[in-house]
């Protein structure tokens, strides 16, 4: 809850910053929201999305932006209490005896990959099997990753574009009215403010924190499987919660060992 809070505080931070600074200085909310800058610089770049990524991908843009702003949270200490309570349980009562109790984990990976020991599923073919679906995963995000990144470098670009375009339209009409020169100024240098804005205040930070959603679910993933090799192998259950309390931050791993 706090990191979505932060997230939210960051863009109205960044939103009162650019913008009201603008305002407090006289602008216009007319001046700012020229609908042919907008056109210029948003209507480009997701053109130029489709055209490079298709359709398809363009069509989960709102979906992934929600994603980044309203992450799903991976609660780490709960991986971990569940594998060393399941850990505890297998030593008295057998592995097979801990089948009924893989709900505990909240996540499907963990579930997974006990099951597959519960099977019987040698350790060299868990880390392959695991291996592959963090490869899988990391591909899969970093493809969604990469869009938000081509964005934030076409946005300006389109910016760019509309301010020459509005520079044309003004020595085009050299010596005509005054105010129609002005206005074709105004709609030049708005166009490269919202390239530059949309780039570095919407598009690249959604990548940002889409990366930080794959690492959180990455290290969710890695202590899981540590988890349940070292399940299968019988470890004790205080060594098994030392090893995977080491996989967490020095911050975490001490508040971790106190409780």
């Amino acid at each position: 809850m706090i990191k979505k809070t932060g997230t939210l505080i960051g863009l109205i931070i960044g939103l009162f910053s650019i913008f009201g600074a603008f305002f407090l200085e006289g602008g216009s909310f007319k001046a700012l929201f020229l609908f042919s800058s907008l056109i210029i610089v948003f209507g480009g770049t997701f053109s130029a999305i489709i055209i490079g990524f298709g359709l398809d991908k363009f069509k989960n843009i709102t979906t992934l932006i929600r994603l980044a702003y309203f992450p799903r949270e991976y609660d780490v200490d709960r991986v971990i209490d569940t594998f060393v309570e399941l850990s505890i349980k297998a030593r008295k009562e057998g592995l097979l005896s801990i089948e009924k109790d893989l709900n505990k984990f909240g996540y499907v990976f963990p579930k997974k990959m006990t099951k597959f020991v519960l099977d019987g599923t040698d350790a060299d073919s868990l880390q392959n099997l695991a291996h592959l679906e963090l490869k899988t995963m990391q591909e899969r995000h970093y493809s969604n990753i990469f869009i938000f990144t081509k964005m934030g470098g076409y946005a300006p670009t389109m910016g760019i574009i509309g301010t020459v375009m509005g520079l044309i339209m003004t020595l085009a009409n050299a010596g005509a009215d005054p105010n129609s020169l002005i206005k074709n100024i105004a709609t030049a240098f708005i166009a490269t403010l919202w390239g530059v804005f949309s780039a570095n205040i919407l598009w690249l930070p959604v990548g940002d924190r889409l990366k930080r959603c794959h690492s959180e679910e990455k290290n969710m993933m890695e202590i899981s499987l540590e988890g349940v090799l070292t399940l299968q192998s019988g470890e004790i259950p205080s060594i098994m919660k030392a090893r995977l309390i080491g996989m967490l931050p020095q911050r975490e791993q001490v508040n971790k060992m106190s409780s």
